[in-house]
């Protein structure tokens, strides 16, 4: 059986330097296996709030899938212009996967911020840890599935991966959910039912910005 994952605290705001001041809120930081839903839960809290959120696109090296844009999902870069970017000191935070480079830039989430909205990002678990080590103030979430068992159906019912693939992700999920179990995020939502984590993801979020669900703009 996978591990239980138990509930977070919020932990208290760290010192902020360089890309955020005290008028500005968190950066919010989700993280979750590949297949957990991370995707589905962001794309309904951005329609919700389309005037709340900026999503900080990564930078990755991978080719895109068929329904992925360029410039909106990813920006997709080859391999040395990615390290040339690292070699400057570019990105808040990056890492390898399935031999492919992810990265998120200081500017695109200077970006986010100047636009006045909330800069969500979307980054592995060593991202997460990557950024825990910098200047920007932020709140981690981590999305996680039911069970492994639940995420293998996901990821096999996706059909976008090979085995190895699959196998490869599902390794990945393992430590994903143990360091969580550890304490490693400031929230976790269980999507087993989409409906009842988006409304406990959305009320979370909502919660450490100070705001409510009443009289935010809809769609």
């Amino acid at each position: 059986m996978p591990p239980t994952i138990p509930l977070f605290r919020l932990l208290s705001p760290r010192a902020v330097r360089g890309v955020h001041t005290v008028s500005t809120p968190p950066v919010i930081v989700i993280s979750g296996p590949s297949g957990a839903g991370k995707s589905t839960l962001l794309k309904r809290l951005f329609t919700a709030h389309p005037n709340t959120f900026g999503f900080s696109v990564s930078h990755t090296t991978r080719p895109p899938r068929p329904t992925e844009r360029p410039g909106i999902d990813y920006h997709f870069t080859t391999a040395p212009h990615f390290h040339t970017l690292k070699s400057q000191n570019a990105f808040i935070e990056h890492a390898t996967f399935a031999a492919h480079s992810y990265g998120t830039s200081r500017s695109a989430i200077q970006s986010v911020l100047d636009s006045g909205r909330v800069c969500v990002l979307d980054i592995e678990l060593e991202g997460v840890k990557q950024v825990k080590q910098t200047e920007i103030e932020a709140r981690f979430v981590f999305v996680a599935p039911p069970s492994l068992a639940e995420l293998e159906r996901r990821l096999r019912a996706r059909g976008t991966e090979g085995e190895e693939a699959v196998r490869r992700r599902l390794e990945s999920a393992g430590r994903e959910m143990e360091w969580a179990e550890k304490g490693g995020h400031d929230k976790v939502v269980v999507n087993d039912e989409v409906e009842r984590a988006y409304e406990e993801l959305e009320g979370w979020i909502m919660g450490v910005l100070g705001r409510g669900r009443i009289g935010e703009e809809k769609l």
